[in-house]
């Protein structure tokens, strides 16, 4: 187990699903952890956190607003003073081919999803250089390598996550911020609920290692780049995939 005590995180999107997981991984690494969703399901997650003897609280905002972006970190900062760890995991879904998608599709994915990223990190990076230390990781996508059919919207902000990774991770390495992405292939949660018995077989046939993952799979690789153990890696990204990039 990694050792984050003393450090405070922030994991957006962490109501369910891969943030959920990532919210328990690294407050049972230590960190004093800061729950999010637009909807107030976080305040679950930290009310079990709390009751596990750990320090945690939720925040309500939409990711797509500056403003509420903006509020929340100060919120964070008013609790705790400080914060380490930034986990950028909010994300939606409207997938539709091309032609039929609309432009609320487009925009509502690409707001969510990369506007997002953008909005978090300028909000806790003014902290974090003041701190000389930070670590950023933002959650990308296998799709965001491969592209899908369906998905030019979330492709676009996934691939968009990985190129603002790397320009940021270069402006704030001077100050000990690191700055890195992981890719998760197919993840058992409720975004790929949707998957038909024939898509899963046909999913699975691509991944060398045979199985979907686990939103555990992620939040591992999380807490470690967010580690002492990872000071000497940014601007990387971290496939979670089984191998299906590999393939």
């Amino acid at each position: 187990m990694f050792n984050l005590g003393d450090r405070v995180a922030l994991v957006t999107g962490s109501s369910r699903g891969i943030g959920k997981a990532i919210a328990i991984k690294l407050s049972e690494a230590g960190a004093s952890v800061v729950t999010h969703d637009s909807s107030g399901n976080a305040e679950t997650i930290s009310g079990q956190l709390r009751l596990n003897g750990k320090q945690s609280i939720a925040c309500v905002a939409n990711v797509s607003s500056s403003v509420e972006v903006n509020a929340m970190i100060d919120r964070v900062m008013e609790t705790f003073g400080r914060i380490d760890i930034l986990v950028n995991n909010a994300g939606i879904i409207r997938d539709q081919l091309l032609l039929r998608m609309t432009d609320e599709e487009w925009d509502s994915v690409l707001d969510v999803n990369l506007k997002s990223v953008f909005f978090c990190t300028r909000a806790v990076i003014k902290h974090m250089l003041k701190q000389r230390y930070g670590r950023i990781i933002n959650i990308s996508s296998v799709v965001g390598l491969t592209g899908n059919v369906g998905q030019a919207n979330y492709a676009s902000a996934k691939a968009g996550i990985l190129g603002f990774t790397r320009s940021i991770a270069r402006e704030v390495a001077p100050r000990g911020i690191t700055v890195n992405a992981i890719a998760p292939g197919f993840i058992v949660t409720e975004m790929t609920q949707h998957l038909t018995e024939e898509q899963k077989t046909e999913i699975i046939s691509r991944i060398p290692l045979g199985y979907l993952g686990a939103p555990d799979d992620v939040a591992n690789a999380v807490a470690f780049l967010a580690s002492e153990e990872a000071a000497y890696i940014t601007g990387q990204v971290l496939s979670v995939d089984g191998g299906m990039r590999m393939a």
